[in-house]
């Protein structure tokens, strides 16, 4: 998942995924400056704002080691006034509106608050605490007001437009052409051209949503902790490694849970453990504390808040001359359209449940057949048991032992010798570790990036290991956004939320994980090799529908065999994964790919559900809306749950994935197409990397995203791929 971030005029992506932690802090992750911030109550009256001048590390990295909690509202709110008043500034022009005098320095400005707003993003995200959450509540409000007040500047949209209608005849390069155009619409999307009474509304409906989003996302983040499950007895974690319950027991301990086991939660509906767990009543109760996480009732109950949050998008997409929220958002997305969108996941939806309904059956013939052997009566197959007896079928038919497959991915390997080394086949680049600069945690490391002539490119921060402070999931995104106007290179990180080992024990991947730190790391290419002058065009600041694309793709090079075998090596003999388990897990891997898209084919079908409402439209039970919702198109929830329940999407009411959770399901096709156009060029080489680079990776949003995917591919791209190497093409 990508966090996108743009100009400071388009703040409203930043605010949309302000703050998607879900749980507090424990005490002993605040303790030292190169973990966290400090606390407010130690600064000192000495202490110089860090955010107020910019940064003397290198590529101008966030001096973490002098960043306290108490800078950042002082920080955010100084750059919001400096940068209100360098827009005045703009709009006040004298002089007659030009490209340089308008655009140009619109680029320009809001240099302090990108600054904060980088790092406090990512801090509310990934290592949130009760100071931080205070602030992200404080400002959320604040930031859209601002927003507001630069988009809906009708001094600064008259100078605006009289550049673009004039924009042809000014002999300006492609890029500055396409920077015209990408900014202009921009201000035209969000409510330039409403009357005065109209934007005065669009403003207040603005201010509601910040509230609305921070509020979702601190009830989630509460919510999600205090779902996590407490297992008494230690029998009832039977399957499970002794290193897993060795994490379980010191996750316990930390809560202060003495003689107790806990498994929190991941983001997701399923959770990783299912697959393991051998006590079905414990395979239950895992589940269901991930589908009610947040529908208890209580003061963490989310669903008040999404039926608020969905009837103000309603009538905000309907201020503007839409009929709904997802009409609004996509005309500015390669799909442009929901019935593009509907028309693309209705050539889905049949194949996929399809394929999930076949598999359903063979491992209920599994069930029965095991439970008769053992003289036990039969059971339904229910969500809880799904991924356990995948892996039961999987070993009885392939001989897959996840177990035995994780020996050959411990992290570190995988980082250096998996992710690297592809980048270094196919781009050239180089990494070097750096262990002098301040990091916000402990656990995060950091590499310089180098490019295949030793130049340096920028920095990469790694933060891998879950955390009660961190949002669930995994993204990538900027402290420092690549600019040849600002002279900024660019300084990227990757967050994820593996399983941390307990003391003493190697950090072992799953074959999901393996390809989720491929996956964040094809959006940090995709920001490494940017090449714009202008920031608002820069790197992934693209379309939701296509900026996972190069992510998508980064995930095939994990299981290319040249790649793959110089990193799937056993951790205590260094061997490689003998052939014979590679095929097995090779065969193995179209299995359950059924149910893999169907809960998240249905998540994007219920996102557009909900987003394809009109403001009279939306309904007041958010359980029975998504109940229906499902069943309307033809999805089995009772098999197969969607991949996130409304009352716990943090994509679409906490990130900025609303109406574009598809994007991740459109990019797939982006990126099956393009696996098949390098099997066809002869797959992993430095020729066709440094094309991809040159012609899709380096280009940022400079250029028509579908037309400079076609010029790369050679043609539109094509759904067969998609279902091919899903095994959805067969009956």
């Amino acid at each position: 998942m990508l966090r996108m971030r743009t100009l400071a005029v388009a703040i409203a992506a930043s605010v949309a995924m302000a703050a998607c932690s879900q749980s507090t802090p424990s005490a002993n992750e605040q303790a030292s400056a190169q973990s966290s911030p400090a606390s407010a109550s130690s600064t000192s009256s000495k202490h110089a704002n860090p955010f107020f001048a910019k940064s003397t590390l290198p590529f101008q990295a966030p001096p973490f080691d002098k960043i306290q909690n108490s800078d950042f509202k002082p920080a955010i709110e100084k750059g919001m006034a400096k940068e209100l008043a360098q827009v005045e500034k703009i709009a006040n022009n004298p002089a007659a509106p030009t490209f340089e005098n308008t655009y140009v320095a619109l680029e320009k400005t809001g240099a302090l608050l990108h600054r904060v707003l980088n790092v406090f993003f990512d801090l509310t995200s990934a290592n949130t605490n009760p100071a931080l959450q205070k602030i992200q509540a404080d400002v959320a409000p604040q930031l859209a007001a601002h927003r507001d007040a630069i988009y809906l500047n009708q001094k600064l949209f008259k100078r605006l437009k009289a550049v673009y209608d004039k924009r042809e005849s000014l002999n300006l390069d492609p890029e500055s052409l396409r920077l015209v155009n990408v900014v202009y619409n921009n201000f035209v999307h969000h409510g330039a051209n409403l009357s005065e009474a109209d934007r005065t509304k669009l403003k207040e409906l603005n201010k509601q949503s910040a509230t609305l989003n921070t509020t979702f996302v601190q009830k989630l983040l509460a919510a999600t902790k205090a779902a996590a499950l407490v297992v008494d007895d230690k029998a009832k974690l039977a399957g499970l490694s002794d290193a897993r319950i060795a994490t379980a027991k010191q996750a316990a301990e930390d809560r202060g849970l003495d003689g107790k086991w806990v498994i929190p939660l991941q983001n997701t509906t399923q959770q990783p453990l299912l697959a393991q767990l051998e006590d079905r009543d414990t395979r239950k109760a895992l589940f269901e504390a991930s589908w009610n996480r947040a529908e208890h009732g209580g003061a963490n109950d989310t669903r008040k808040t999404i039926l608020k949050y969905a009837k103000l998008r309603a009538e905000e997409a309907k201020l503007l001359g839409y009929p709904n929220w997802a009409a609004w958002k996509l005309t500015n997305q390669m799909a442009k359209t929901p019935a593009h969108v509907e028309d693309f996941m209705a050539k889905l939806i049949p194949p996929t449940v399809d394929a999930a309904k076949r598999e359903a059956k063979i491992l209920q013939a599994y069930i029965d057949k095991s439970q008769k052997a053992k003289g036990e009566p039969t059971f339904q197959l229910k969500p809880w048991d799904w991924q356990y007896y995948t892996q039961k079928v999987k070993k009885a038919k392939y001989g897959i032992d996840q177990d035995e497959i994780k020996q050959y991915f411990e992290l570190d390997n995988v980082l250096k010798n998996g992710v690297f080394y592809a980048a270094h086949e196919l781009y050239g680049l180089s990494f070097k570790e750096r262990h002098d600069i301040p990091v916000y945690q402990k656990d995060v490391r950091v590499f310089e990036v180098f490019d295949a002539n030793d130049k340096p490119i920028g920095l990469f921060y790694c933060d891998y290991f879950k955390r009660d402070n961190k949002k669930g999931g995994a993204w990538m995104s900027n402290l420092v956004t690549q600019s040849k106007l600002l002279g900024q290179k660019p300084v990227i990180y990757n967050v994820a939320n593996f399983t941390k080992p307990a003391p003493g024990h190697p950090a072992l991947l799953t074959w999901d994980d393996v390809t989720t730190m491929f996956h964040e790391f094809g959006h940090a290419l995709h920001g490494f090799f940017a090449d714009q002058k202008y920031p608002t065009l820069s790197g992934t600041s693209t379309a939701r529908d296509f900026v996972e694309f190069p992510s998508q793709f980064n995930e095939y090079w994990a299981s290319n065999p040249k790649v793959f075998k110089h990193f799937a090596k056993n951790y205590k003999t260094g061997k490689p994964m003998p052939e014979e388990l590679v095929k097995k897990m090779r065969e193995s891997g179209l299995f359950n790919a059924g149910y893999a898209m169907t809960e998240l084919v249905s998540a994007a079908d219920l996102d557009m559900n909900w987003h394809t409402l009109g403001v009279d439209q939306i309904p007041t039970d958010v359980d029975k809306f998504e109940a229906s919702s499902l069943k309307k198109d033809g999805f089995p929830p009772h098999l197969v749950p969607p991949r996130y329940r409304s009352s716990y999407f943090a994509h679409i009411w906490g990130s900025g994935y609303s109406a574009g959770y598809y994007a991740y399901l459109w990019t797939e096709m982006l990126a099956d197409n393009a696996h098949q156009w390098f099997l066809d060029h002869g797959g992993l080489t430095r020729e066709n990397g440094d094309r991809f680079r040159k012609m899709v990776l380096s280009r940022g949003n400079s250029e028509d995203l579908a037309k400079m995917y076609k010029a790369w591919l050679g043609h539109a791209p094509e759904i067969g791929p998609m279902l091919k190497y899903r095994g959805l093409d067969k009956k």
